[in-house]
């Protein structure tokens, strides 16, 4: 029994000691790997990130529960030998310290924002059980002081991640943007002047002028101006400006601040939405999204991470007493006496304390690197407060990370994964596999989210020139007038509003409406909803892709084939990114997969399914006869659009040149549809895992003015008016 008695005891404390230092990894860990999942999409780091913010919370609970039962259970005793209860009221305020988290991440998803209450109260009974072990190691604890400063430095830190967990709630950040509430002019103390002028026989009268943003609207960059042309585009560019990496942070910040309301569906002024359009006409594409990804990464910041918390002068001063506290610990501890202690327990105690330090610093040093840091320091210099040498410190730092061209640089500095997901149709029902094989691919393919196009500058400048294109003259100086002069009539009539909105709920009607030779096109996207136009688009641009032998320079052939299959991806993987509108696409797209199926098989019986290729495919579903369409043979219960899409590019084929041009219009549209209907809710989802090309496109349309979030606001002036 003794020799039991003492295995138990020896796993008791080769267990406490592992638990502590595996707490200590696992922040290790989180602190630099947790910023890559923003910058890389490989499942692979998201899944790791995910398994170490979830044990690293578990794991500290867990040791902290092991001193607190070796510190009842005989700890005190031990320590009159060896003063092993002081160290074990000296480790109970780290593992306060590694709930606490790493700045680089408190929310693995945005649903962890919610359950703030209960990290509050999971801070309570810590500091509970943590106050045990320190008050049962009383009086004689000769670490007393030192574990007073590790309590301060380990609740700062737990503090400070519950606060950034309460703010990114949903309720709370729509709450802190209503910040002051303008109840207008003083209505009591306005009549009651009118009142008594009235009874004194004095001539008065109360003149109401009800101030819209009309004059933002006279200065409307969209003012009077009609769609661009090729030329004027070209124009367009070379006079465009062009931003240094530290005016991009700049704007973008600023931008942030202005628009962190759409996260919560706020509405916004025209004033806000002209000078945004303004700003953004007047840069180049690239510039454009270089803006949009800053933007997108102070609103990752905010919802994932202690940025909202630590960049506050509060944050400042908290960050400052965590570092003092815990460099002061480790001082006091170092001119210890140590004599009673384990060699090990003092070793152990070391990597506790140089850990401790080591994230502290690592901690400060990307909070002096952020964005965060760059922007503000440009508000402080607006204030008169410049310092030549912070000035010079961070133009070094965006110098070197202007040179993000490696894979390597960009993983550290890198603001989203530039991936491009890609899902080929005919491509998935060529490989053949045995069923059980099938599914454990499929499941694969699901977790690593099948083939990817690397983003490249001329797909956002193919993107942008069309949205540019699209934003102008949206708002015409009559018809903003008649909004701004309206009391109300606008509810009721919504055809001033069809401007913005038909080009937002267009599918591709408006690049084909304005080209003469596209109207027998216009009912793939008219007469179709919306899933099954991109289906039926996807296969007839592949079917064109495949088949071509005189466009392959063609520059908008590749940029059309990466938009299709990144479309097909969204609504086969991301079905939530989608509009409600996709209708019945999961039947539709079972049914066509089934009658690829038939059809390969049926034309390719007697060969080796090695020797099938994709070209083969295409070139053999273009030759089929398609004078009388499928609806009118195989009825309204089937819901297959393979052969719809081969008479789509039998069309497209007819077009020769323009082909390619006008299949990616359609596509940039079908991808601004679904970028400005998907909720902004589950574009912040997707921040957290790499982000998408979509959730660009989404806030690029709103600084465009292509939402309907802004509309005019009057602001009512009432004066009394005395006659003579």
């Amino acid at each position: 029994m003794q020799i039991l008695a003492e295995v138990k005891n020896l796993w008791m404390k080769l267990n406490l000691r592992g638990a502590i230092l595996m707490s200590l990894s696992l922040q290790v860990f989180l602190i630099f790997f947790a910023p890559i999942r923003k910058r890389c999409s490989n499942w692979w780091i998201v899944t790791l990130t995910w398994s170490a913010y979830l044990v690293a919370d578990l794991v500290a609970d867990y040791a902290l529960g092991l001193i607190a039962k070796a510190q009842f259970t005989g700890g005190t005793s031990e320590s009159k030998v060896d003063a092993y209860g002081d160290l074990l009221a000296f480790w109970a305020p780290f593992l306060l310290l590694h709930l606490g988290g790493p700045d680089t991440i408190t929310a693995f998803a945005l649903e962890d924002n919610e359950l703030w209450l209960r990290h509050l109260l999971n801070l309570l009974f810590q500091l509970g059980a943590a106050g045990y072990v320190f008050y049962e190691s009383l009086p004689s604890n000769k670490l007393i002081v030192a574990t007073i400063l590790m309590f301060i430095g380990g609740i700062t830190k737990y503090i400070e991640r519950t606060r950034a967990l309460y703010l990114a709630s949903f309720s709370k950040f729509r709450d802190s943007l209503f910040t002051s509430l303008d109840t207008g002019p003083n209505y009591a103390k306005l009549m009651e002047e009118y009142y008594s002028m009235k009874t004194n026989n004095i001539p008065v009268s109360i003149e109401t002028k009800r101030q819209t943003v009309l004059e933002s609207v006279l200065e409307s960059p969209d003012a009077g101006a009609e769609d661009k042309t090729n030329s004027d585009d070209k124009e367009a560019k070379e006079t465009s400006l062009f931003l240094d990496n530290r005016e991009v942070i700049k704007k973008a910040f600023g931008y942030f601040t202005t628009f962190k309301g759409l996260l919560v569906g706020l509405i916004f002024s025209f004033r806000e939405r002209n000078e945004s359009v303004r700003f953004f006409r007047s840069i180049t594409p690239n510039d454009a999204f270089r803006v949009v990804e800053a933007e997108l990464n102070f609103f990752y910041d905010v919802l994932y991470t202690k940025a909202a918390v630590v960049h506050r002068p509060v944050g400042y001063l908290f960050r400052a007493i965590s570092i003092g506290s815990i460099i002061t610990a480790f001082v006091l501890f170092y001119v210890l006496n140590k004599q009673g202690f384990h060699e090990y327990d003092i070793q152990i105690t070391y990597t506790l304390l140089l850990g401790a330090v080591g994230l502290e610093f690592v901690a400060l040093s990307m909070l002096i690197c952020s964005d965060w840091t760059i922007a503000l320091s440009d508000r402080f210099e607006k204030h008169g407060r410049r310092s030549s040498i912070g000035s010079s410190s961070i133009k070094s730092l965006l110098k070197f990370r202007s040179k993000d061209s490696s894979f390597a640089l960009h993983i550290l500095h890198g603001r989203w994964s530039k991936s491009i997901f890609q899902y080929n149709l005919i491509d998935s029902r060529l490989k053949w596999w045995p069923k059980w094989i099938q599914s454990l691919r499929e499941l694969f393919d699901d977790l690593k989210s099948g083939q990817v196009e690397q983003y490249k500058e001329k797909l956002g400048e193919l993107i942008f020139d069309e949205l540019k294109r699209k934003s102008s003259n949206t708002n015409k100086l009559e018809s903003m007038k008649e909004r701004c002069d309206s009391r109300g009539e606008w509810a009721s009539n919504t055809s001033k509003w069809e401007s913005i909105k038909e080009r937002c709920d267009s599918r591709g009607e408006w690049a084909l409406e304005r080209r003469p030779n596209c109207k027998e096109l216009l009912s793939f996207v008219r007469d179709v909803d919306y899933g099954e136009s991109i289906l039926m688009w996807h296969i007839a641009t592949e079917l064109c892709y495949n088949t071509g032998t005189d466009d392959k320079t063609n520059k908008y052939r590749k940029v059309s084939k990466v938009l299709s299959d990144y479309m097909l991806y969204l609504m086969i993987k991301r079905p939530i990114m989608m509009s409600a509108e996709v209708g019945i696409w999961k039947i539709r797209f079972q049914h066509t997969c089934a009658e690829i199926d038939r059809f390969i098989g049926d034309t390719f019986f007697n060969e080796s399914k090695m020797d099938i290729t994709k070209e083969r495919v295409c070139n053999s579903l273009l030759s089929i006869p398609t004078v009388v369409k499928p609806a009118d043979v195989k009825g309204n219960k089937v819901k297959s659009v393979l052969f719809d899409a081969c008479i789509l590019a039998k069309e497209l084929g007819e077009l020769e040149e323009t082909k390619w041009k006008i299949l990616s219009e359609v596509w940039v549209e079908l991808l601004t549809y679904a970028a400005i209907h998907c909720r902004p809710y589950v574009h912040a989802q997707q921040l957290s895992k790499g982000g998408e090309l979509i959730t660009l496109v989404w806030l690029l349309m709103v600084h465009l003015g292509l939402s309907e979030l802004f509309q005019p606001i009057e602001d009512p002036r009432a004066k009394l008016i005395i006659h003579k």
